[in-house]
């Protein structure tokens, strides 16, 4: 009986077993290609040329190490290791995706820049042990929907929620499937300037930029207004004077510094000027950096806060 008993138990581990290894290969998730451009071989890091902006020299690098002057660059080094960990995430994310999608820099002969108007913000002068240990727990990850590299959005601070990609950004493409408008954490977080802010322009320096920026007349401004708002409560056309203008459109064209965001609190005439009142710095579209730092506080792994702000996507491993 004993005999049996032990046989029975070693055929019910082997079918567990197999079936372990089946469960295994079936969740196993699509790879997306390294863009050619980059590769060293699958599985393998790639490398890059670097145009940097500060030396207008181009500069042959590890791609961990361009990611660690991205996320030194982009976010506070003595923030939590885990929030500084989802920015690598996407900061690798963005740059394969960028070649793939664009083929290289601006810059010519070089795959991406230091130009954050291009990219990203890069100061590996600000790379310390938090950012080394960053790049090193999620060396080789990236974000995926369907097999293929995300648009790895990323924003300063979402004011309490976050936008679709058309609403922020004025998108002209579909609108991907894994943006989605979510609560942020961080609308409580943050300094004045970033969680609310306050901009004053004067009318004819209103007037002046959308003409010359976004080719439309203004006329006499006599009323400003939002005239439409997007799911996550963002303008999305503003009307100043005789012009409609897309928001995030505008606010590029004012300066991303002084118009912080398209979640606009109030907008309104005072006598020879027009007064912006906000929530949020940035686009508001995929991940918010603040919105990271808090969720990492609550104890939220890298990957549990990508998956909090992009939805469905898989967080794959391309190299070790």
């Amino acid at each position: 009986m004993r005999k049996i008993l032990t046989v029975l138990i070693a055929i019910i581990a082997a079918l567990m077993l197999c079936a372990c290894g089946r469960w295994q290969a079936d969740e196993k998730k699509p790879l997306p290609k390294i863009p050619d451009e980059i590769s060293r071989g699958q599985g393998k890091e790639p490398e890059l040329v670097v145009y940097e902006v500060s030396t207008g020299k181009k500069k042959k690098m590890n791609l961990e190490d361009y990611v660690a002057g991205v996320v030194a660059g982009e976010m506070e080094n003595y923030w939590p290791v885990e929030a500084l960990a989802a920015q690598a995430i996407l900061a690798r994310t963005y740059v394969l995706e960028f070649v793939q999608d664009k083929g290289g820099s601006k810059y010519g002969n070089a795959h991406i820049s230091t130009d954050f108007e291009e990219a990203q913000a890069w100061n590996p002068d600000k790379v310390n042990d938090r950012v080394k240990k960053a790049i090193e727990m999620t060396r080789g990850k990236v974000i995926t929907y369907k097999g293929k590299f995300v648009k790895a959005w990323f924003h300063s601070h979402a004011g309490g929620m976050t936008a679709t990609a058309k609403e922020g950004l004025n998108y002209k493409e579909e609108e991907p499937p894994y943006i989605a408008v979510v609560k942020s954490p961080d609308e409580n977080a943050g300094p004045e300037g970033k969680r609310t802010w306050k901009a004053v322009f004067t009318k004819d320096e209103l007037k002046r930029i959308i003409k010359e920026k976004l080719g439309q007349d203004t006329g006499e401004i006599a009323e400003v207004s939002v005239v439409e708002r997007g799911p996550s409560g963002r303008a999305t056309k503003i009307k100043i004077g005789n012009a409609t203008v897309p928001a995030p459109d505008l606010r590029t064209a004012l300066d991303p510094m002084r118009m912080r965001s398209t979640l606009l609190t109030s907008l309104r005439i005072e006598g020879e000027k027009v007064v912006m009142e906000g929530k949020g710095f940035g686009h508001g579209v995929g991940m918010s950096q603040w919105g990271a730092r808090v969720l990492a506080e609550q104890g939220k792994s890298p990957e549990e806060i990508i998956k909090y702000y992009f939805k469905g996507v898989d967080i794959v491993k391309l190299w070790n």
